[in-house]
């Protein structure tokens, strides 16, 4: 029997993916999982977007604020919470909605990962500090020395994986392709069940959202919400603040950038990372596009009509297949 299908509500930054998420949630009897990288950690809010809870319609909202900024979450631990929380809440008779825009914690998800070395966790900060200072081609360039066949797939550009292979070697001393090689990835359970309903609105329009949010965040007091992390003792260097709205402006606050620096850069980096989202998203399968943002009433709709044909695909194979039993 054909597994029920599992809704992902994903796309670039801003485009409205927890509003999408909230409307399905309510027609559907869902409960929300999200898999946005930054959420996952406590005490940052203004450059999260998460839902304030006044806002979240009654509607369950897990694993939101799991972990403190000084802890580094990764996508493999991420996919365990999430395996945990979709079964309780289908044991409830409900539906899991997962909601965000992180695709390599799905990729965690659908795809069993090899079992990776203990990695150096100061490793990591060193390799960002050579990347801002010598550039994203110095890394891959490093990766070709150490491990080429890893380095023939990523480009420059993918700095964050070329730094994971990085640390997986210098962790271990054996190349990230060696550890690949003796234990290929194979699908999960999840990644038969996974449909993706993909954000795309036009792209100007996203931008130009993009810009606005990050005026808001000042006005909404981030650097009075970093300020006050970093009077507690979280680290400059903290994985939370590695994320696009934190990171330029604990430069600003270090003396590295000018405030307008940070604001435009900050702009810059998010315009950049809503490209790569896309991309992401044009690799996979299962995938459903929907040609605007999240919160209008025509793409809501759309949803739910794609959604409401997957459920009910499901029902009437299950009936089927009980009919012959």
């Amino acid at each position: 029997m054909n597994p029920e299908p599992l809704i992902a509500v994903v796309g670039p930054t801003a485009s409205g993916k927890s509003d999408l998420g909230l409307a399905l949630a309510e027609q559907f009897n869902g409960e929300i999982i999200n898999c946005d990288s930054v959420q996952v950690y406590r005490g940052i809010y203004v450059a999260t977007a998460k839902v304030p809870i006044e806002e979240q319609r009654g509607i369950p909202h897990h694993l939101i604020d799991i972990a403190e900024p000084t802890e580094n979450v990764t996508a493999v631990q991420w996919a365990e919470y999430a395996r945990t929380t979709i079964a309780e809440i289908e044991a409830r008779g409900k539906r899991a909605l997962l909601v965000g825009g992180t695709g390599f914690y799905l990729r965690a998800l659908t795809t069993q990962f090899f079992v990776a070395p203990e990695i150096d966790e100061t490793l990591r900060p060193r390799l960002v500090k050579l990347m801002e200072r010598k550039g994203a081609e110095h890394l891959h360039q490093l990766l070709r020395r150490v491990d080429p066949i890893t380095a023939q797939r990523y480009t420059p550009k993918d700095w964050s994986r070329v730094s994971r292979a990085l640390e997986v070697y210098f962790s271990s001393g054996k190349p990230f392709s060696q550890w690949q090689a003796e234990s290929p990835r194979q699908p999960t359970p999840e990644a038969v069940r996974l449909h993706y309903l993909v954000l795309q609105p036009p792209r100007e329009e996203l931008y130009d959202r993009i810009n606005q949010r990050a005026d808001l965040m000042i006005g909404q007091g981030l650097l009075e919400e970093i300020q006050s992390l970093l009077a507690t003792g979280v680290p400059p260097d903290a994985k939370a603040f590695g994320a696009h709205g934190y990171k330029r402006f604990v430069e600003y606050l270090q003396g590295q950038r000018t405030l307008e620096s940070a604001v435009e850069q900050m702009k810059l980096d998010t315009r950049h990372y809503a490209k790569r989202q896309w991309s992401w998203w044009r690799a996979q399968t299962n995938t459903h596009w929907l040609n605007g943002f999240g919160f209008t009433e025509q793409v809501i709709e759309e949803a739910q009509q794609i959604v409401s044909s997957l459920y009910n695909s499901f029902d009437s194979s299950q009936r089927k297949e009980e009919f012959r039993c």
